[in-house]
């Protein structure tokens, strides 16, 4: 099997996973919280959003093997004819997104999974992904500054503060009442950023891929997101004002 058959099976498979998260991701949104729909579209939201992201990081393990053997139409392409700069773009920022990816939707997972155990965040899969998170948030802007691509170097800064964040909570000995709330929130909706995110850059390369490289396909997802992160936490500032407000319905982590 030829390593552009390889890539594109990925492809598939990718697209596949990523389309109904990418659909699913508004339900949980919209709907009652802690309810039969909340739960169960969230859950699929996330194992989709597991398995798009594991398939994203192969096709950029892939980019990097053999970039213009998994691009064959970015051969004749006046920009993107560089075998170095497509190994930066589709696979040093790829691979650090699809961890970005991973890391959110298992965090956002697990923190209202373990929302009556906070140790249980200290699970060493989830201490791990930190610490992966880093090095290729790290790696990204250092390669970034190695091929001259700015927005390599200012995606890093979002991996940064992922884990930075992340690991505030993970060890803090007693989060605040409403802290796993709002860090689901945080996570699932860092998930929908990032997914949507590479949806509107990376999809752009079959049709544009200088595109890839445009500062409004990557502003728009991070702005609806950061604005629906901003109104859900105020949400639950206001519910915390009001006594059992923050219960959830009988299995609702399960």
């Amino acid at each position: 099997m030829s390593t552009h058959t390889l890539f594109e099976i990925l492809i598939g498979i990718h697209i596949a996973s990523g389309a109904p998260g990418l659909i699913s991701f508004w339900v949980p949104v919209f709907s009652k919280k802690g309810g039969e729909r909340h739960r169960f579209w969230g859950k699929v939201f996330t194992i989709a959003m597991l398995i798009t992201g594991a398939t994203a990081m192969a096709m950029s393990t892939l980019t990097l093997i053999a970039p213009m053997a998994t691009h064959p139409h970015l051969v004749a392409h006046p920009e993107f004819s560089d075998p170095v700069l497509v190994r930066g773009i589709f696979g040093w920022m790829m691979l650090y997104l699809a961890i970005l990816t991973i890391n959110l939707a298992w965090y956002g997972w697990r923190c209202i999974v373990n929302k009556n155990d906070h140790r249980k965040n200290r699970d060493w899969r989830n201490m791990v992904l930190q610490a992966v998170l880093m090095i290729s948030a790290a790696n990204c802007a250092i390669q970034g500054v190695i091929i001259g691509q700015p927005m390599m170097i200012g995606i890093s800064f979002v991996g940064f503060a992922t884990v930075a964040t992340n690991l505030w909570f993970i060890l803090k000995e007693k989060p605040g009442p409403a802290a796993w709330l709002l860090e689901h929130i945080k996570g699932i909706v860092g998930t929908g950023i990032s997914v949507y995110t590479a949806f509107f850059a990376f999809g752009a390369v079959r049709i544009m891929p200088e595109l890839a490289l445009t500062p409004a396909l990557w502003s728009v997802p991070l702005i609806t997101g950061l604005a629906m992160i901003i109104y859900h936490q105020r949400a639950v500032a206001r519910r915390l004002r009001q006594p059992r407000s923050l219960s959830v319905s009988p299995g609702a982590a399960e």
